[in-house]
């Protein structure tokens, strides 16, 4: 039975923590919960009827976890909780891949390629691409799913000049139907491609939140991050979005960046909170297999990461933000997690979708794969595309057929 081997492997991960923590005389943050969706455990304890008292209860004497990452963690269960009771039955959301960078930074390791290399990819990339949009948009009308988020991701969509973005947002909206849109987000990512041309573009297609990703305010950590913007592009870029009308923009940091300290990463994240972003998403450093960073070099202690994420939260707080999605990575130091903010009323709805498994998401494009949910029976499944522009190219129309299978699914557990 799937549920006693659950529970035996719940006991056995307490049992080996509680052994692990005797032994070294240390505790974890997050005691002893695996997975990237610690959240989950709240969510289901509170959707069951439990008070938020009693769900904190657990996460603290059963799970171990911090008095101060249980708070956190049923903060944003209960935006999850909105989230899903705002969501109707026959919702979706839509990603759309741009896997395609100006430069490769040193802590990346997301599926993109570097333009110096492959500029003439983007436009072949792109027909596939269109091909591919149409044959989703007629599955999903056939399926009568409603489109509610759409997410346009990568690598750096802004990579793209003015014209490629106008000719994708106008393939998106003349495909599918964008009624029941409620949130339409391009990470705009790299403050060195931003312009006022390609914003303009963007805002005319419909988005109404972008991104703009600094990682630091320091231009001595951006260099050793291999980050080739400056501070300067990123306050120029704030500048020029609000011109353009864009009321929602979500800014990014990582706690741990090569060279940073902890009073390097307050100055940072009091730089960037005077440009007052909607939201601020603050990442934990994370070592991957295939980043630069992973073959070496200084990075700040795990001391130093921990005073980094405890300054965020004192600071965000303090400027009126609140928690609203969380999710963790392996590799990270401390075992630490990757924390959401907003202002009030700013939550973005399609990173509380895909972090917690809501419904769901349709993902085209190079490297996106798509995550088929159930939510009667909780069934996942998922659906990847090819990995890189090139591969994702020649095999385009076996990503077409592929997707199919999202009929089948839907008729099987829906």
């Amino acid at each position: 039975d799937w549920r006693f081997h659950r529970e035996l492997q719940r006991c056995i991960k307490k049992a080996y923590y509680s052994a692990a923590s005797r032994a070294t005389g240390k505790e974890a943050p997050w005691g002893a919960m695996t997975g990237i969706r610690p959240v989950k455990v709240p969510v289901k304890l509170i959707s069951e009827g439990r008070t938020r008292e009693e769900a904190e209860g657990i996460l603290r004497d059963e799970y171990f976890v911090s008095p101060e990452k249980a708070a956190l963690a049923i903060e944003t269960a209960e935006a999850s909780i909105r989230a899903k009771e705002s969501l109707e039955k026959n919702d979706v959301s839509l990603y759309v891949g741009i896997p395609f960078c100006p430069t490769r930074c040193s802590y990346c390791s997301f599926v993109s390629s570097s333009v110096q290399k492959s500029l003439g990819l983007i436009e072949p990339y792109l027909e596939a691409l269109f091909k591919e949009i149409e044959a989703a948009a007629r599955l999903v009308q056939e399926a009568g799913l409603r489109i509610v988020t759409v997410y346009i991701g990568g690598g750096t969509p802004t990579t793209l000049n003015a014209l490629q973005l106008e000719a994708l947002l106008t393939k998106l909206r003349r495909e599918f139907d964008f009624s029941s849109v409620r949130e339409f987000t391009v990470e705009a990512g790299r403050a060195d491609t931003i312009d006022e041309d390609k914003l303009r573009a963007i805002k005319a297609g419909g988005v109404n939140r972008i991104s703009i990703n600094p990682q630091t305010m320091d231009d001595n950590v951006l260099r050793a991050a291999g980050r080739s913007h400056t501070t300067e592009q990123v306050e120029k870029a704030f500048e020029i979005a609000r011109q353009v009308g864009f009321d929602v923009i979500n800014a990014d940091l990582i706690a741990g960046l090569p060279t940073d300290t902890p009073e390097g990463f307050r100055r940072s994240l009091g730089r960037l909170l005077s440009l007052r972003p909607e939201n601020v998403t603050v990442h934990t450093l994370a070592l991957k297999k295939g980043s630069k960073l992973s073959e070496g070099g200084f990075l700040p202690s795990e001391e130093d990461v921990r005073a980094m994420l405890e300054t965020s939260e004192k600071l965000l707080r303090a400027a009126d933000y609140g928690p609203y999605y969380l999710y963790r990575q392996k590799f990270t130091a401390g075992n630490f997690e990757n924390l959401g903010w907003c202002l009030p009323g700013t939550e973005s709805l399609y990173n509380i979708c895909i972090m917690e498994e809501l419904h769901t998401i349709i993902s085209l494009g190079g490297g996106g794969v798509t995550k088929l949910v159930a939510p009667k029976c909780g069934r996942i499944e998922r659906i990847f595309n090819a990995k890189y522009p090139y591969e994702y190219i020649n095999a385009i129309q076996k990503e077409i057929e592929a997707k199919e299978y999202l009929k089948t699914f839907l008729n099987r557990y829906e």
